[in-house]
């Protein structure tokens, strides 16, 4: 893993070993009720993707298909490998790693215990067994990318909302992930741990793939550099974030009363 040399761009920062998701004709099906229909799509390393749409949009759903957490037909491929019919953690030792919008931490272990914990998840059984010196340098890397060296050494009980995400993302950062899927990372969130998420979003966005579902459209607006709107378990639209708001169907069921109003959606269970 190595510190993003690219600022996210549109269109990303595509070249030789570069990491991609391709989505085609995605369905989740739950007892005859399409959560997500058909849904195609690319997602480029180096484009940070946003993904927003109303409640019941199929947002949530669409990221649990692609990890393995529900049942999908379709096609989704990392970088050409196939993860439809494979099992969650086998998609995650892949490369594919996702947050909630509750963050999951160990909350009595310390910042760096949980970091620890979770590169482990990618040593041999051999290797747990040995005795480590020191901090691994991709600890001591994900540490510094997410801010939080600094507090290494305390429960992450501790930390603030803000700061737990923040770790969660870097408990993926450890793990290898450079297809990264983050659900909600603000929700909760004050103005400056807002910005100092969309920070993190930019370090991390340019060598990776980054897909943030999002309410917060102020800070969709702020940090995306590309949209997919879904609506309906399906695309509605996509491209930047001036043509996703200039696109009529968008603004007719979605962003027009709310962008205007200058206020985030209602937050709630996504299908």
């Amino acid at each position: 893993m190595t510190t993003a040399t690219h600022e996210p761009a549109y269109g990303g920062n595509v070249g030789m070993g570069s990491e991609y998701l391709e989505i085609s004709d995605l369905t989740v099906d739950f007892d005859g009720f399409k959560a997500v229909s058909g849904v195609n799509m690319t997602l480029l390393q180096g484009d940070l993707r946003f993904l927003i749409g109303p409640n019941g949009a199929g947002k949530t759903t669409l990221v649990d298909a692609i990890t393995g957490l529900v049942s999908a037909t379709g096609s989704v491929q990392k970088s050409g490998v196939e993860l439809i019919g494979k099992r969650a953690h086998k998609i995650a030792r892949l490369g594919v790693g996702r947050t909630f919008q509750t963050a999951s931490v160990f909350e009595n272990l310390t910042v760096l215990q949980n970091l620890d914990i979770a590169a482990g998840a990618q040593r041999s059984a051999l290797a747990l067994l040995r005795t480590r010196r020191g901090v691994e340098a991709k600890i001591d890397e994900a540490l510094d990318i997410i801010g939080l060296g600094g507090l290494r050494d305390k429960p992450a009980g501790v930390l603030a909302h803000g700061q737990k995400q923040w770790l969660e993302i870097g408990m993926l950062l450890v793990q290898n992930s450079t297809v990264l899927l983050l659900d909600e990372p603000v929700a909760g969130m004050s103005h400056e741990e807002r910005e100092e998420t969309g920070n993190l979003l930019r370090r991390i966005g340019g060598e990776r793939t980054v897909v943030v579902v999002e309410h917060d459209m102020d800070f969709m607006r702020q940090f995306a550099t590309s949209v997919t709107v879904l609506h309906g378990g399906k695309v509605l639209s996509e491209g930047t974030v001036a043509e996703v708001q200039a696109d009529p169907k968008v603004q007719q069921v979605y962003l027009g009363t709310a962008a205007a109003a200058g206020t985030e959606l209602e937050e709630g269970d996504d299908a």
